[in-house]
This record gives structure tokens, C-alpha cells and sequence, in this order.
């Protein structure tokens, strides 16, 4: 367990208080970090904090200020900041439960894990706990941690409980801003059989180890290999291709052509093709054939 937690404080529900504490529930990943270098001298960039006409300046000599007007600052300091009342700093109070599907996952931000303070209040905690994994449903309230107050679910998680925090609904931009111009005509029965039988040929259970970081893998390749000052051949292949992939008239080859080269078995056989509409046969089977070996021109009879 983490030695210091990210929060301490209380649960409350009702007139029932349950001390707890915070742990962050995830770590940075395998982030390549890079240094701004003076290529002549081979020397790192620096950056020093300076007032235009002073220069330099102390960092005891900073402190927080807010532009309510340009040019112009109010000043506040840390324990001025640190000295505003909020009940939230301290305690969790759960004003609502809900269904976890009624809450969008673009909602949820990071995960934090949430245990009893001490062995006194084991007893109130796993009750809570119980009761959240018996109604099915997750605790609503507001937390201030780090400068913010956030909205914050809770959930029961094995022998503990998972605290995640919550966007506000003027953090999450409205997605039909940006999902107007798709259209909404229904797509082609064959194709979405296809589409279909291809996603239960790869449905399995979610293993997160079986995913890595290979863009970080990558980097830290090129680096060792820079280390040891071998040439790189830098891969051009994907200059000047088309952004937008195949053609769409490709579809129907490129998912009969998945489907083929999937190694997982399925219980499910793939539909029969109900006959093409006039025209789009031959367009297809043109559009496909530049992906197969060309046939000999048929003879025209005499």
C-alpha cells in the first residue's frame, strides 16, 4: 500500500461517519521524456523564471495572483488559499446512489481506492460496502482534494471500494457537435453480418497484460540503438498514402478477407449472401479483384 494516502478524511452517510482513506489507483505509464538540447554545445536548455525589466527572480518572491482585468492581479497566498471553508475538504457525504449505467463513462476521470483509517471503522465500512454491492448501485458526492472540489462516485471493489472522479457537465464538449454531419441511413444487412460475425470471432475476456506500450518500446529501441551509434533507416512506406484507407467499396473483400485469416474458432457460421443489388456486383468484384492475382482475359467467340 501506498505510504502516504492521496486523501484522508470521512464517509458520511446519514447521520453514520466512516473514516477512510485514499489511495491513487493507477501510476504514470513508461512515458519517454525528452530534454530541449543546445545542439552546438550539446548542452540542456534551461528556463529561468524572470520579470521583463527585473530579470531573474527568487521563487521566495512568488506568489499567486488572478487577472481580474489586464494588467491586473489579485494576490493571494497559500494560506490564504488553504483558509477557505469547504465541509468537502474533509468530508465525503453521499447525497445519491444511482445505477452505474446511468452515468456515461465519459464522465469518469480516475480511479482512486478506498479503505478503512482503522480497525474501528472496519465494521461501518464493509456495511457500506455490502450494501452498495447488494443494491447494485453507486454512492454520489463531492470531494475537495488539491486545489478543486470534485464530483465523486463510489463502488464496492472486491473487500474495498473504488472512488472515482467525475467530469462536470460543462468539461464534457456535447457530441452532437461533432457526430451531425454522420449519416443515419441503416447499414447493409450482408455487411453487418460480416462486421458482426467478425467481432464474436475476437470477443474474450479482458486481460490488461496482454496489452503494452509499444510506441514506448519503440522509442526506447531507437535510443539504445542511437547509444550505440548505429545508422537508422527510417521507414518511409506510409509517405503519400491515403489518409481516409480503402475505398469503401472494398468492404464486403476486406471483411470476408478477416474473417478468413482469424485463427480463434466461432460457433457461428457465416451468413449466406443475399443477391447484390444491379450494378453494385460488378463494381465490387472489380474493386476487389485488385487484391487477387489476375485472371487471363476470357476469348471473345468469333
Amino acid at each position: 500500500m501506498a505510504a502516504r494516502p492521496y486523501w484522508r478524511g470521512q464517509i458520511r452517510l446519514a447521520l453514520v461517519s466512516i473514516p477512510v482513506e485514499i489511495y491513487s489507483a493507477t501510476r504514470s505509464g513508461a512515458t519517454i521524456a525528452f530534454n530541449q538540447i543546445h545542439e552546438p554545445s550539446g548542452k540542456r536548455i534551461k528556463y529561468e523564471k524572470v520579470v521583463p525589466g527585473i530579470g531573474p527572480v527568487d521563487v521566495d518572491e512568488i506568489v499567486k495572483g488572478f487577472e481580474y482585468a489586464k494588467g491586473e492581479y489579485v494576490l493571494l497566498d497559500e494560506k490564504e488559499i488553504e483558509g477557505v471553508k469547504l465541509e468537502s475538504k474533509k468530508t465525503l457525504e453521499l447525497t445519491q446512489f444511482v445505477d452505474a449505467h446511468d452515468i456515461d463513462m465519459i464522465y469518469f476521470e480516475k480511479p482512486y481506492y478506498v479503505v478503512p483509517a482503522d480497525d474501528l471503522a472496519e465494521e461501518a465500512f464493509i456495511v457500506l460496502r455490502e450494501a452498495l454491492r447488494r443494491s447494485r448501485k453507486i454512492g454520489l458526492g463531492q470531494l475537495a482534494m488539491r486545489g478543486r472540489e470534485y464530483v465523486v462516485s463510489i463502488k464496492a471493489c472486491g473487500r474495498g471500494m473504488v472512488m472515482e472522479t467525475l467530469r462536470y457537465a460543462d468539461e464534457v464538449n456535447k457530441a452532437s457537435s461533432y457526430f451531425r454531419d454522420i449519416g443515419d441511413a441503416d447499414p447493409d444487412e450482408e455487411l453487418l453480418d460480416l462486421a458482426t460475425t467478425l467481432i464474436d470471432k475476437k470477443t474474450g475476456k479482458f486481460d490488461a497484460s496482454e496489452f503494452h506500450d509499444r510506441y514506448a518500446d519503440a522509442l526506447k529501441e531507437l535510443i539504445e540503438r542511437k547509444k550505440k551509434g548505429k545508422t537508422l533507416n527510417i521507414d518511409t512506406d506510409e509517405k503519400g498514402a491515403d489518409p481516409r484507407g480503402s475505398n469503401v467499396v472494398d468492404l464486403m473483400a476486406a471483411l470476408k478477407n478477416s474473417l478468413g485469416s482469424t485463427g480463434r474458432g466461432t460457433s457461428r457460421a457465416a451468413p449466406k449472401q443475399p443477391a447484390a443489388k444491379p450494378g453494385a456486383k460488378t463494381t465490387a468484384k472489380k474493386k476487389a479483384g485488385a487484391r487477387t492475382p489476375a485472371k487471363a482475359p476470357a476469348r471473345k467467340r468469333a
